[in-house]
């Protein structure tokens, strides 16, 4: 966990994601991912030069499907309050539209509940658990599947919101969240197309390019946050 810690500090402080007085929603889904975000932010509370309140939110996607109590119980003993907001998003997705690539849709109906539970309770940020291997792959995505150079920022404002959305493990490669996850209460995900998405896709590009050029996947990255990356066409 002192890595975790070591790689959210820096780019909090690198890209200032958190002030005094912050109340920040922390978007729970129950994976590995959010959980250590959650946990990582929770132990810099206690040491973080700025004061800021935290709660968990989740969104049920599964209209009461999914068991979102070792949640409850997890935020309890951590101290920080839990909000789960019930919704249909799965079979709105699935079911209603019929959606052939149902990702996007899904992902913009979990943010805007995410969101709008996040003002209800007063917050001006929302905290992502999308870490440095989420970085490059939404990079990869949008390269070879969109044709466009994109990928998300560490922070970046909702004017329509009037939230700041931060990113704290955007430093911490997944590698290093996996091991120190594995005694968190994960919550499976239900959803039919987990593991065979776009995304997926982007992991295996990936870890071809790894295996055939050294340390690709940390130079794509260094290649992203670098300051002089804007040297392309206006």
């Amino acid at each position: 966990m002192q890595k975790i810690l070591g790689g959210l500090r820096k780019v909090c402080e690198e890209y200032n994601l958190i002030d005094d007085g912050d109340k920040i929603a922390v978007g729970l889904s129950g994976g590995k991912d959010s959980l250590t975000l959650l946990t990582a932010l929770k132990r810099y509370q206690s040491f973080s030069p700025q004061k800021f309140e935290l709660i968990a939110i989740a969104v049920d996607l599964s209209n009461g499907k999914m068991d979102f109590s070792p949640l409850t119980q997890y935020c309890d003993d951590l101290g920080v309050p839990f909000q789960l907001i019930p919704s249909n998003v799965f079979e709105v997705v699935f079911d209603i539209r019929k959606e052939k690539n149902p990702c996007s849709l899904c992902a913009n109906m979990r943010r805007g509940l995410l969101n709008s539970a996040a003002k209800a309770h007063g917050c001006n940020k929302v905290a992502l658990g999308h870490h440095k291997d989420d970085l490059i792959e939404t990079f990869i995505i949008s390269l070879f599947f969109e044709g466009r150079l994109s990928t998300f920022k560490p922070k970046s404002y909702l004017s329509k919101t009037d939230l700041n959305i931060i990113r704290p493990l955007l430093y911490c490669c997944e590698e290093d969240i996996c091991s120190v996850s594995k005694n968190f209460p994960v919550v499976k995900n239900i959803c039919s197309v987990d593991h065979k998405t776009q995304r997926q896709e982007a992991k295996k590009i990936l870890e071809n390019l790894d295996k055939k050029y050294n340390d690709a996947k940390n130079k794509i990255f260094n290649a992203i946050i670098h300051k002089e990356r804007y040297n392309l066409f206006d």
